[in-house]
């Protein structure tokens, strides 16, 4: 059964990927979630770089409470992070996952942060 979940999610994916690109004056923000944790990436895919990440495990995030608290928590510091280095629009890439529970907050916590999207 995981292995259907998975190759449906990688399938999603690949269908949102197709139209949505990061470029100089709009990075992607990307999310990976996982059991434990959960992660954000602001990416430009013209040049190939990460500009800002956060996650759930990094030294400098510190908030407890539930996953989707924490999930909150690092789409504020993400967008913190993305405001510092100058970056206010960016692309929501929900990475094949549905736009619901820990993704649906991390992106309410960067739209809080200062992120336009």
């Amino acid at each position: 059964m995981a292995g259907n979940k998975t190759s449906r999610r990688e399938r999603i994916k690949k269908g949102i990927r197709k139209s949505l690109t990061g470029t100089a004056e709009r990075p992607r923000l990307s999310v990976f979630r996982s059991n434990k944790g959960i992660y954000a990436q602001i990416i430009d895919d013209e040049a190939g770089k990460t500009l800002a990440s956060a996650s759930s495990g990094s030294k400098e995030f510190a908030a407890n409470g539930t996953k989707v608290d924490q999930s909150k928590a690092v789409g504020k510091l993400v967008a913190e992070k993305a405001v510092a280095a100058g970056i206010s629009k960016v692309v929501f890439d929900r990475n094949g996952y549905l736009y619901h529970g820990r993704v649906k907050s991390l992106a309410e916590g960067a739209r809080e942060g200062g992120l336009d999207f």
